[in-house]
């Protein structure tokens, strides 16, 4: 047990920190566009900032991602869920979580595959302005890693709450 609550500790202390980071994600995009809109009005258009803010926005979503789920802000439908007992729904985010898991580890297998290629032949934007793409896919990779790690720590925080235990 002693392992387990050391691993949620860890991994929600990481995904904290990483999402509080992002949470600034907003401003640095805010910043893109408000330079796409002065250059557009004042100067020559550049050719970037389109293709940047939405680098930025998929940083800002899936590393941002996990301290979403840790703070219990996802989606769910409240229609049952909020009569439901604390064991009740901890059965059913535990069922639900193993489900998230399997689709993060396909995630992150075409992740994986698209960076290598992206890594291995230079992959660029076919725009004009030909960004390499492997920074924002290796973002992405990391970004599937933490939210794995995040829902599996979910799912051992579930075990807990089934057993009647608490971490």
């Amino acid at each position: 047990m002693y392992v387990l609550r050391r691993y949620v500790r860890i991994v929600d202390a990481v995904n904290y920190r990483v999402g509080r980071v992002m949470m600034y994600g907003i401003f640095v995009m805010v910043c893109i566009l408000l330079w796409s809109s002065i250059s557009k009005t004042f100067f020559l258009p550049s050719l970037w900032t389109l293709e940047v803010a939405q680098f930025a926005m998929v940083a800002y979503y899936i590393l941002g991602g996990p301290y979403s789920i840790q703070l219990g802000s996802n989606v769910r439908m409240d229609l049952f869920y909020g009569n439901w007992s604390v064991r009740r729904k901890a059965w059913f985010d535990a069922f639900t979580v193993l489900l998230l898991i399997f689709f993060l580890g396909v995630l992150l297998y075409g992740a994986i595959e698209s960076t290598d290629y992206s890594l291995r032949y230079n992959e660029r934007s076919p725009t004009a302005w030909r960004p390499y793409l492997w920074p924002i896919k290796i973002a992405m990779c990391a970004g599937f890693v933490l939210m794995l790690l995040q829902a599996v720590s979910e799912l051992i925080k579930d075990i807990a709450r089934i057993r009647g235990e608490e971490l």
